[in-house]
């Protein structure tokens, strides 16, 4: 029998994201839509055997799979180093890297939305399920990867049906949504700057174009994020740098960048609002950390609220996120056990396959010696399969090259008779199960 086998691809994820590195990083190695075939090719180029390129908000990462997954993982980080333009040894300081039962954890808790800044945002799956898309258009998801996301999306759905843990992020944007009409009345008159991309802003945004809003501007420090953006809620963008130009213009300013920075900065407002000539302004803070500068507050007409006072204002809907996404976390990891455990069970496989060819090949042969002598073809076979494994176990023995008691285990394991089935016969009826 042969002792061999081909070893199938195993899961990984090579990348930054939300959790390992910063805005800045993730800023500078975003990658635009356009962009990804190149990428895709360039990984393909370079070896990896499977791979999905995920380029979001909350991260930059590639969820593959390949027989040498450490090193397909150091092939992923070197191309989007040389892609993005950022230094090799910067982009490592902040990579994530995760291999076999990690890796499919991972991308589990992406699909589930458990796994982003904002738990539970509704658009994630959509997001995985594109870059799925595209690679296979690249021709690079193959067996493996597929049936990883195929699963993960499976998690994605009984965790939607099964718990509420997307209805948090949905609330607080709706939260924001009611404070925009209760200041300004119908949202058809609006007009909104989204100053940044973060997720949780482009929700807001989008729920109130779900109520009307006609009037948005997105800018942001990256052209090309403010034109991606705007390109996604279909609507006017402009640059970052005539933001103090604008806010005068605006009735309800969405701060999402999130760098660190105070980028509403107190003289801004002040200055706005004397040129609406006291006009109120509604500031909806969605960055964490903040962008509004907090003496903002101490302005009158301008009506500030972080991302904290919208989740208090949502506080029932809060409160059960918390237990949800305890829920959810335990059906993602059922489902990472079974997607696993019925990846063990196909890999052995072949090893089951050659081991009842093994034995049938010297079945025959029993059979064909001993002329039709059913007793004598039992004794020759039994003789002829225990041969082999009885040398090999006296001679690891006596050299002491084996765990006598760990090979004992296995072989009572192996061997060990199947429960009687409902009639009380031996178990198993007959089928085979390899």
């Amino acid at each position: 029998m042969p002792e061999d086998r081909a070893h199938s691809a195993r899961p990984f994820v090579a990348g930054v994201n939300h959790r390992t590195s910063s805005l800045g990083l993730r800023d500078q190695m975003f990658i635009e839509d356009e962009a990804v075939p190149g990428v895709l090719a360039r990984l393909r180029d370079a070896g990896v055997a499977e791979a999905v390129l995920l380029s979001t908000c909350d991260r930059v990462e590639v969820v593959g799979a390949d027989p040498d997954p450490d090193a397909a993982a150091d092939k992923v980080l070197g191309v989007l180093a040389v892609e993005t333009q950022v230094p090799l040894a910067d982009l490592k300081a902040q990579a994530h890297i995760a291999v076999d039962e990690a890796a499919v954890l991972h991308l589990f808790n992406i699909a589930a939305s458990l796994a982003s800044l904002v738990i539970g945002e509704p658009q994630v799956l959509g997001q995985v399920k594109a870059a799925h898309r595209m690679a296979k258009e690249a021709g690079l998801p193959k067996g493996v990867l597929d049936a990883l996301l195929q699963a993960a999306y499976s998690a994605a759905k009984r965790v939607r049906t099964e718990t509420g843990v997307g209805e948090g992020p949905v609330s607080i944007a709706a939260v924001a949504t009611m404070l925009v009409q209760d200041l300004h009345g119908d949202l058809e008159g609006v007009s909104v700057l989204l100053v940044g991309a973060g997720d949780m802003g482009e929700m807001v945004a989008e729920d109130m174009i779900g109520e009307g809003l006609t009037n948005l501007t997105v800018i942001h420090p990256r052209e090309r994020r403010a034109k991606r953006t705007a390109r996604v809620l279909n609507c006017n963008y402009d640059l970052f740098e005539n933001l103090a130009d604008l806010v005068p213009k605006t009735d309800v300013l969405i701060a999402a960048l999130g760098g660190g920075g105070r980028i509403v900065e107190k003289s801004l407002v002040a200055a706005a609002l004397k040129a609406r000539r006291r006009r109120p302004i509604l500031v909806v803070d969605t960055a964490v950390p903040g962008d509004v500068d907090p003496a903002v507050h101490d302005l009158d007409d301008a009506y500030v609220y972080d991302f904290g006072d919208l989740e208090r204002i949502a506080m029932e809907g809060l409160v059960g996120r918390g237990a949800e996404a305890q829920a959810a976390q335990r059906i993602v990891d059922e489902e990472v056990r079974a997607f696993l455990n019925g990846r063990r069970e196909r890999d052995a496989g072949p090893l089951v396959t050659g081991l009842r060819q093994y034995f049938e090949d010297h079945r025959a042969q029993a059979l064909a010696e001993a002329g039709g002598d059913a007793e004598k073809a039992t004794h020759l076979l039994v003789a002829r399969l225990l041969h082999g494994p009885s040398t090999r176990l006296r001679r690891a023995a006596a050299e002491a090259d084996l765990d006598l008691a760990a090979a004992e285990r296995l072989i009572a394991h192996l061997f060990q008779p199947d429960p009687p089935d409902a009639d009380g016969g031996p178990g198993g009826g007959g089928k085979e199960n390899g």
